[in-house]
Formats: C-alpha cells, sequence, structure tokens
C-alpha cells in the first residue's frame, strides 16, 4: 500500500490487489515507528495522520525478574516525532488507501487474491487472480510481491528462501485495560517466561513468548495454569487474566525468520515480509517493509513512468536494502539465542545481560538501542519526485 501511494504520486499507474474484503484484521505490526512517521512528514502527511487514534510511547521499558529498567529512550531522535505510535495497522491502511485514491492512476482492489503469475519468455507479465466474480488475469508491467511471509507469489516464482530459524513463537491475545493502568509499553522476562504488554488504549495487546513447538505442553497443563501465569507476570490484579475464557481467546503466532537470496525476477520484485520475514523482536517488521517501499518507488518511480525499469533496477531495490535486512536480523537472531532462548530455559534467578545493565547505568547508551529499533540501520527518504507529487483528482 505503501508502495502504490508513493507511485501514483509520482505518476506511476497503480493497481494494488487486497484478497480480504477490507483491513480489519488482528495485525501483529501495529508499532509505527519514527522511521515511519517521519516518512509521513515528508509527504506532508504527519500532522493528518496523528489525528488517528493512537497511543505514544517514548520509551520502551522493561523487567528482568526484580529489576526494572529502561531499554530504549526514542526522545533524542533527530526526527519530527520521536516517539512509537501505537496504532491499529488497518487505520493505518485505510489512511494510506484514502490518500492514494486520490490520484487517478491508483486502483485498489478488494477481494482479488493473486494465485500465480503470468510468464511469458522467461519474464513475469502479470499475475492470476481469484474473485468473487472467478478467476481472470491482471497484467503489468512490474508485480511486485508483497504478500507477507507466506507468499503465494513468491512459492511460485521459484526463487530460493533461506530460514535462519527461530526458537521461540508467541501467543497473542487481549486483556482488559483501566485508567488506573500504567501507560507503558513494557517486556517482563522471569525464569522461563516472557510477557510483553503493548498498551492499545481500552485494552492491552498481550504477547506471551513461548519455545518453539511448546504449546501443546502449555495446553496441557491446563487454562487455568496459563491464567495463573499471566496474572503472576502482568502488572495489575492478577484476576484480570480469568477473561481468558478459553483457548480461543489466544492466538498462536509461529515466528519466522528468513530471507530470499535474490528478491527479482525480471518483471518481478518481492518487499517486505514476503522478501525477508523478521523476528517480532522489536516490532520492526512493518517499519522495514515501508523502508523497502520508499527505496522501491526511490528506484522505480522514473523508469516506470518512462517505461524503461529494468532488471538492474530490480536489482538495485535489493542492493540497497539487503544491508539493513541482514544487520536487523543478525540483530534479531542474537536477541533470540543470548536473551530469549535462555529466559525460556532458564529454572533459577534472572540475571539481566550486561548490555542492559550498562544501560541503566549509562543511560546515554539507551539512545543505541532507540537509533536501531527507530530509525533503522538505513534510513531511507522519499525522493523530490514524490514529495511535490502529480495534481490530485
Amino acid at each position: 500500500m505503501m508502495l502504490g501511494v508513493l507511485l501514483a504520486r509520482a505518476g506511476v499507474r497503480v493497481h494494488v490487489l487486497e484478497k480480504h474484503a477490507d483491513f480489519l484484521r488482528d495485525f501483529r505490526g501495529d508499532t509505527i515507528h519514527p522511521s515511519t512517521l517521519e516518512i509521513m512528514s515528508e509527504l506532508g502527511l504527519l500532522d493528518e495522520f496523528l489525528k488517528l487514534p493512537h497511543q505514544k510511547v517514548q520509551r520502551l521499558n522493561g523487567q528482568f525478574g526484580d529489576l526494572r529498567l529502561v531499554i530504549a529512550d526514542f526522545a533524542h531522535l533527530p526526527v519530527k516525532a520521536p516517539y512509537i505510535a501505537m496504532m491499529p495497522q488497518w487505520d493505518f491502511l485505510d489512511f494510506l488507501a484514502d490518500e492514494a485514491r486520490r490520484y487517478p492512476n491508483f486502483s485498489l482492489e478488494l477481494q482479488a487474491e493473486a494465485t500465480g503469475l503470468i510468464e511469458e519468455d522467461g519474464k513475469v507479465a502479470g499475475v492470476k487472480v481469484r474473485t468473487p466474480a472467478g478467476e481472470r488475469e491482471v497484467r503489468a508491467d512490474l508485480v511486485v510481491g508483497a504478500d507477507g511471509r507466506a507468499s503465494v507469489l513468491r512459492q511460485r516464482s521459484g526463487l530460493a528462501v533461506e530460514d535462519l530459524g527461530a526458537p521461540m513463537d508467541a501467543l497473542w491475545f487481549r486483556l482488559s485495560r483501566k485508567p488506573t493502568d500504567t501507560e507503558e509499553t513494557q517486556g517482563r522476562f522471569d525464569s522461563g517466561r516472557i510477557v510483553v504488554m503493548l498498551n492499545r488504549g481500552d485494552y492491552w495487546q498481550c504477547a506471551f513468548v513461548i519455545a518453539k513447538g511448546s504449546l501443546e505442553q502449555l495446553r496441557d497443563k491446563g487454562l487455568q495454569d496459563f491464567r495463573d501465569t499471566v496474572g503472576k507476570l502482568a502488572p495489575f490484579e492478577a484476576s484480570r487474566a480469568d477473561e481468558l475464557q478459553s483457548w480461543g481467546d489466544i492466538k498462536l503466532l509461529t515466528v519466522k525468520v528468513d530471507r530470499m537470496p535474490v528478491w527479482y525476477r525480471e518483471g518481478l520484485l518481492f518487499i517486505g515480509d514476503a522478501a525477508h520475514a523478521m523476528s517480532p523482536i522489536g516490532g520492526v517488521g512493518v517499519n522495514l517493509a515501508v523502508q523497502d517501499a520508499v527505496a522501491a518507488a526511490n528506484q522505480l518511480a522514473i523508469p516506470l513512468c518512462e517505461d524503461r525499469a529494468s532488471l538492474a533496477d530490480l536489482a538495485a531495490v535489493q542492493h540497497r536494502r539487503m544491508l539493513a535486512t541482514r544487520v536487523v536480523q543478525w540483530l534479531q537472531l542474537a536477541l533470540q539465542n543470548n536473551v530469549i532462548a535462555p529466559t525460556l530455559s532458564n529454572t533459577g534467578p534472572l540475571k539481566p545481560p550486561l548490555f542492559l545493565r550498562l544501560m541503566q547505568r549509562f543511560p546515554v547508551l539507551r539512545r543505541i538501542p532507540a537509533r536501531l529499533l527507530g530509525l533503522g540501520v538505513r534510513p531511507e527518504h522519499v525522493a523530490e519526485v514524490m514529495r511535490h507529487p502529480v495534481p490530485r483528482v
């Protein structure tokens, strides 16, 4: 959707396919980081965007055993909005869709699922689409696969995927939030257990981290045992965990970290989770996808307008974004293997890692994770051709 907005502003004809009837689904990536807010500012949309309901998170807090600490402080970032905006992703997508529809060269088709690729002479020439009215073809000079970590188009492309591994999964559920609760988004690490709580205004979005493949063992202990565990870790009265009435209230998020060694073929490019699935650590996935979209638009807008987009242009998009992808995934894997996995297997007193202890002793060090999480490794900026768009309808 972000790529569609950017290309439409540059004058490219864009058709976005969405398989659902709307965007109203329980997304996991609802953290809009300063890097994405800065993109909205460069597009002249930030003030209007921030009128949508959201919560501002200026610091990320954690608790290891009995020790409370600050993990990242975004206040010093050199951007217009130095904080994370907690916003339902459906609101973000609806906002982008409304902006894109102002351009006559943009169209969004709902209930249109891309099921395969159209190939001619070794080149991708479009996609096969399933709609309520039946099957049809949509042809395009360039197909962009942004259909997530279970990408159908990636499977059909014949391109390889490298699985980097993840030692954990997450159970995703909601608990009510009261006006007297803390406003802090926070993570609680205890021996053998981790829970992350995101402030969503009138409720807490919770992620209970478990060792990969251990869900059935957890279920065998019973729902009441799970509620008791959550109640002990939550920063409010334990009885609120009784709101979990059945296992149906708890969704399994299968964590996956992978990437494609090559993101493109002639006529085809992958971005976002389709090109590189990220761990939920840091909530960076949606923001890296936005950065991919900006890099792709910067590289491709003029060649597409002039009908000269080449394989070299697609390669340049991957080259631009691959370093950031590798570094972020390396950091996520390091945290998974050196912090999360040991915590989940720990049975004794829990001691925070040395780097977290140093951040509490020297607060200036909190700016390092804030910059990595908030801005990323290689922040992208919108090219002038899209900052000053073609006239709207």
